[in-house]
Formats: structure tokens, C-alpha cells, sequence
């Protein structure tokens, strides 16, 4: 896969985990909220082939009032290869406003929940943007 089909794959991974939070593509169209990426940092370690299937996992997840810190791992299937990993910073937005807003209280609830329940998946090493989140 070239540099764009990775990004892809990420992109629509994170849009599962964003839908249960409520601030995916249907939270964009129905109360004109959702996030926007600000910062990102990719590694490419192994080649992911036409047609081969990769699982991806989220491997850190955490918030402050208004950004989101996540990083994900793309995992070739049969092969168990780390293939890529993502970490990016997003902001949350009120797109009626295009500008930088803070959480909703459920939404807040909704993810320290997801973090208390996966914590334990999740770690800290190699994390380039730790420091960006405002707690």
C-alpha cells in the first residue's frame, strides 16, 4: 500500500472508536460537532501488500477538556507484523463556529469509562505527543 491507504485505514478505524463517543461523522451532521486532527506522527515499519488484511488496534487513548491524544497500531494478519502505528492530537470542534470547543459532560463520561475499561491495553512507550494534553 502506498503512504495514503494507510492513513486511510487509520482514518476509518478511528471513525469507529469517535461513534462511540459521539463525535464521529454522525454527531458532524446532526449537532455540528466532531474533531479535527492537528498533529500527527506515522511510522511505516513493514509493507502491507494488495489484499493482505491488517487488524488495527488502539494502543493509548486519553483526552483533557478539549483535545484527544490517540495512538493505533496496524497489525497484519497471519503474520502478526506491526506494519504501521499512528499517533495523532485532534481537537474537538463546533462546526457551526469552525472553532475549538470544549467536551460535553457525557461525552467526558463516555471516555474516561472507555479508558478505565482498556487501560490495561494500553501503553505509554514510544508516545511522541505526551506532553500535549492540558490536565
Amino acid at each position: 500500500m502506498n503512504m495514503a491507504y494507510y492513513i486511510l485505514v487509520f482514518d476509518q478505524a478511528l471513525e469507529v472508536a469517535l461513534e462511540k463517543f459521539n463525535m464521529g461523522s454522525t454527531a458532524a451532521k446532526t449537532i455540528q460537532r466532531s474533531t479535527m486532527v492537528v498533529e500527527t506522527n506515522t511510522k511505516y515499519l513493514n509493507e502491507v501488500k494488495q489484499g493482505a488484511m491488517v487488524d488495527v488496534n488502539l494502543s493509548y487513548f486519553d483526552h483533557d477538556n478539549k483535545r484527544l491524544h490517540i495512538k493505533m497500531e496496524m497489525i497484519e494478519r497471519g503474520t502478526n507484523k506491526l506494519s504501521a502505528t499512528i499517533e495523532w492530537i485532534s481537537l474537538y470542534i463546533d462546526l457551526s463556529k469552525r472553532k475549538v470547543t470544549e467536551f460535553e459532560d457525557d461525552k467526558i463520561e463516555l471516555m474516561n469509562k472507555f479508558i478505565e475499561q482498556n487501560k490495561s491495553n494500553f501503553t505509554k512507550d514510544q508516545l511522541v505527543f505526551f506532553s500535549k494534553l492540558k490536565k
